[in-house]
């Protein structure tokens, strides 16, 4: 029995288990780092400010925006909650910015090679910068999706229905956005560390955004516009704000946010696959 206990205790504490906990303490430290070098540039708590009060201020000013005017005899079915959350289009491009630049500034700068010497392993690396910058965008996207949510109830105008808060619809689409901004963030990231470049990562990142919706915005046929709109990032992932008519929408809430999972574990993946290859 003692050297069974014995050979137990080995295989617990052998080689195998001793490299997954250097693994966790490495990332940890890494973690640790990303978030003191995130923390102390002065962009990033402008960049986080911009994308919560970007998507307050123009989900308040759509809501207030709203007229009963064009709605049909049986009442208005504008998705005033939707509505409120529309300041995500906008504030996403602050998320881009702020997660390109946590790889393409370093690069700038040259000061990567430290990052890289001080880190074993680069996928550790950009494991670390994915876990930090998708916790701030987390917060700051739910604070400014929590103000742009409360603005909303309490500006929607007579004729259109109030929605609760609290409401399980409203929650799925205000959790929904929050996640989404973090997923932006992830492909933003992923594309910046392919590309090394700030303005390039942005405009690759924003031009897949924006590209699918305006493309179906142009064409005539349904069944493309309907394709764009079930595969196109920003469009899929956006179906979570969705709180009417759900069963009609060209992709389900949580299935259209799972597209842009895709998207952005693709970016990681290159990403992971450029900093795998090439030297700093």
């Amino acid at each position: 029995m003692r050297e069974g206990g014995l050979g137990r205790r080995g295989r617990r504490h052998g080689p195998g288990a001793r490299a997954v906990c250097g693994g966790v303490r490495d990332t940890g430290y890494a973690a640790r780092a990303e978030w003191t070098k995130l923390r102390t540039v002065p962009s990033t708590w402008w960049l986080l400010l911009a994308v919560a009060a970007v998507t307050v201020a123009v989900g308040a000013g759509a809501v207030s925006g709203l007229s009963t005017a064009h709605c049909p005899p049986a009442g208005c079915r504008e998705d005033v909650v939707r509505t409120s959350l529309v300041g995500v289009w906008a504030g996403q491009a602050a998320v881009a910015v702020l997660a390109s630049l946590a790889f393409t500034a370093e690069y700038g700068a040259g000061t990567i090679r430290t990052t890289f010497t001080a880190v074993p392993g680069r996928l550790r690396v950009l494991a670390a910068k994915s876990a930090v910058v998708g916790a701030a965008v987390l917060v700051a996207g739910g604070a400014g999706v929590l103000g742009a949510l409360l603005a909303g109830r309490a500006l929607v105008p007579a004729g259109f229905t109030a929605y609760d808060p609290g409401a399980g619809p409203v929650l799925r689409a205000g959790f929904g956005t929050a996640l989404y901004l973090v997923l932006v963030a992830l492909l933003a990231l992923g594309l910046g560390a392919a590309l090394r470049d700030t303005a390039g990562a942005v405009a690759a990142c924003l031009g897949v955004l924006y590209a699918s919706p305006l493309v179906a915005g142009m064409l005539s046929d349904p069944e493309w516009v309907e394709r764009f709109q079930r595969y196109g990032p920003a469009s899929a992932g956006l179906a979570v704000q969705s709180t009417v008519d759900t069963a009609e929408l060209p992709i389900g809430p949580w299935a259209g946010l799972g597209v842009l999972a895709a998207w952005s574990a693709a970016a990681l993946a290159l990403g992971a696959a450029v900093l795998h290859r090439r030297d700093a």
